[in-house]
C-alpha cells in the first residue's frame, strides 16, 4: 500500500521547491478542488486569455468594429504563428496558425506529393494519431492508383525506432509523417535522427507536434525539419477548437503549393482579381478568413511558456514524470496497474500512461471522487496523466496515486455512456 503520510509531505516539500509554481495562479482555477491531469488534451484557461477575449468583443469587435482588421486582426495569423516559432525552435515567417490540425496536414501532405514526382509512398507508423492517418487514407483515395500509406509496426506498441524507420525508406518514398509525441504512449521520436534519416532518402518529413508544442524541447530549424503541424489547445493552452498552426521550411516555401486556395492566402485579397497568385512566403497556406475570436486566445499562454521557458518546463515535466512513475512501479504494479510509457525520459513526452484491465471504470470512479482527478482513458485499459508543469503540482499527482490505489478493484463491468466521449 502506498502510505499516504510519507506521500503527500514528500509532495509537499517538492512543491515548496518548485520554481514554477507560481505560475499556477495565472491559471484560472476554481474553488471547488478538482486534480486536473488532462492538459495533454485541453490545457487550463489562463487568466490572461478572459481579458483578451473580452477586448477583442467589447472593444475591438464592438467599438472598433471592422476598423479592426487593419489595426490587428489582418496580420494575427502570421504574429500569432512567430510567436509558436519561439516554442518550436522555428525562424520567423515559418509558421502560420490557421484551420485545424487535420486540415492543415491535408495541405501540407498534398503540397509535399506534388513536390516528389514520381513517388507514391507515404511511410508513417501505427502510433500515430488516427486522424493524420484518416486524412492520408482520403488523401491516397483521391490521388487514385500508384499511391500508397504504408504504416511501419510498433513491435511493443510502445515505440518504433530510428532504425525501424530507415528499414523501410526506399526510393519511392516521397514523404515520411509522424507524431513527435506518440498521444497514446508518450514515446518521443529523435527528431533530428529520424529527419536526416529521411533526408538521405532523398523524402521530406512532416511532424505532427500536437504533443509537443510547449511540453518539451523542439528544435524544428535544428533537425532540418521540412514541415510540421500541431494544435494550439494542448500544452500550450489556447482553448477548446483553438486554431491549429502549420510550419514550412524558408527555403520550401516558394516551391509548395497549397491545394486550399483561399482569399487570405492570395498575394492581394483585397484586389478581387478573378485568378489566383499566391502571397509569398508562409501566408500563401492561409486559406479563409480566421476566426479572430479564436485566434486571441492563444498568446496568452504562449507568452507563459516563453516567460518560464521551455528548458524549466522540460527539467520540472521529467522530475515530475519520474516520481510518479518510480511511485507506479514501487506501489502499484501489485494491484493490476503497468506502465505504458517509456521509462527513459529521452524518449519520453509530458504525459504518463498506464494500463489496468478495469481502465474504464477506474477512470469513471476518479472523476467522481472526492477531490476529482481527471486524467482520460483510451480504449482499451489505458488511463493517461497530463503532467503539464505550469500548474500541475506533486500534491496534484499525489492525490492521483492515492485514487489510482483506492480504485484498482473496480468492477470491470463500466459501460460506455452514450455521448461521453473523454
Amino acid at each position: 500500500m502506498i502510505p499516504l503520510k510519507e506521500l503527500f509531505e514528500e509532495a509537499r516539500v517538492l512543491d515548496s521547491q518548485d520554481s514554477l509554481a507560481a505560475f499556477r495562479q495565472d491559471f484560472f482555477i476554481p474553488d471547488s478542488p478538482v486534480i486536473y491531469l488532462d492538459g495533454n488534451s485541453l490545457g487550463r484557461l489562463p487568466e490572461k486569455t478572459r481579458t483578451r477575449i473580452m477586448e477583442e468583443i467589447d472593444f475591438r469587435w464592438g467599438t472598433r468594429l471592422i476598423r479592426s482588421w487593419n489595426e490587428q486582426w489582418y496580420h494575427l495569423s502570421q504574429e500569432t504563428g512567430d510567436l509558436i516559432a519561439q516554442v518550436i525552435g522555428a525562424d520567423r515567417g515559418t509558421v502560420i496558425v490557421c484551420d485545424s490540425t487535420s486540415v492543415n496536414l491535408y495541405k501540407l501532405v498534398m503540397a509535399a506529393i506534388k513536390a516528389r514526382p514520381g513517388r507514391f509512398t507515404i511511410l508513417s507508423d501505427d502510433l500515430n494519431f488516427p486522424s493524420d492517418l484518416y486524412v492520408i487514407q482520403g488523401i491516397i483515395q483521391q490521388l487514385g492508383s500508384g499511391y500508397r500509406l504504408e504504416l511501419i509496426h510498433s513491435a511493443d506498441g510502445l515505440s518504433v525506432h530510428p532504425e525501424d524507420i530507415g528499414k523501410h525508406l526506399r526510393s519511392d518514398v516521397a514523404l515520411v509523417v509522424l507524431s513527435h509525441v506518440a498521444f497514446r504512449s508518450a514515446w518521443m521520436y529523435p527528431m533530428k535522427e529520424v529527419t536526416d534519416h529521411v533526408h538521405r532518402a532523398g523524402a521530406l518529413m512532416l511532424w505532427d507536434l500536437s504533443h509537443s508544442a510547449g511540453a518539451v524541447p523542439v528544435d524544428l530549424s535544428g533537425s532540418g525539419a521540412d514541415l510540421a503541424v500541431g494544435c494550439s489547445y494542448k500544452y500550450l493552452n489556447g482553448g477548446p477548437g483553438a486554431p491549429a498552426w502549420l510550419y514550412i521550411r524558408k527555403d520550401l516555401q516558394e516551391t509548395l503549393q497549397s491545394p486550399v486556395q483561399g482569399w487570405f492566402g492570395a498575394d492581394d485579397p483585397f484586389n478581387f482579381g478573378l485568378d489566383y497568385k499566391p502571397a509569398d512566403g508562409i501566408r500563401r497556406f492561409l486559406a479563409g478568413t480566421p476566426p479572430v475570436l479564436s485566434l486571441s486566445s492563444i498568446p496568452a499562454g504562449v507568452n507563459m511558456i516563453l516567460q518560464a521557458g521551455m528548458p524549466s518546463i522540460r527539467e520540472k515535466s521529467v522530475r515530475q514524470s519520474d516520481w510518479f512513475i518510480r511511485k507506479v512501479k514501487d506501489h502499484l504494479v501489485s494491484s493490476g496497474y503497468s506502465l505504458q510509457s517509456p521509462e527513459n525520459s529521452v524518449f519520453r513526452g509530458s504525459h504518463v500512461s498506464v494500463s489496468h484491465p478495469n481502465a474504464r471504470e477506474i477512470c469513471h470512479q476518479l472523476i467522481h471522487d472526492q477531490p476529482e482527478v481527471i486524467p482520460d482513458f483510451r480504449k482499451p485499459t489505458i488511463i493517461r496523466f497530463g503532467i503539464t508543469p505550469l500548474y500541475t503540482s506533486y500534491t496534484d499527482l499525489a492525490y492521483a496515486l492515492t485514487g489510482l490505489e483506492k480504485h484498482a478493484s473496480a468492477s470491470s463491468g463500466a459501460r460506455e455512456i452514450p455521448g461521453e466521449v473523454t
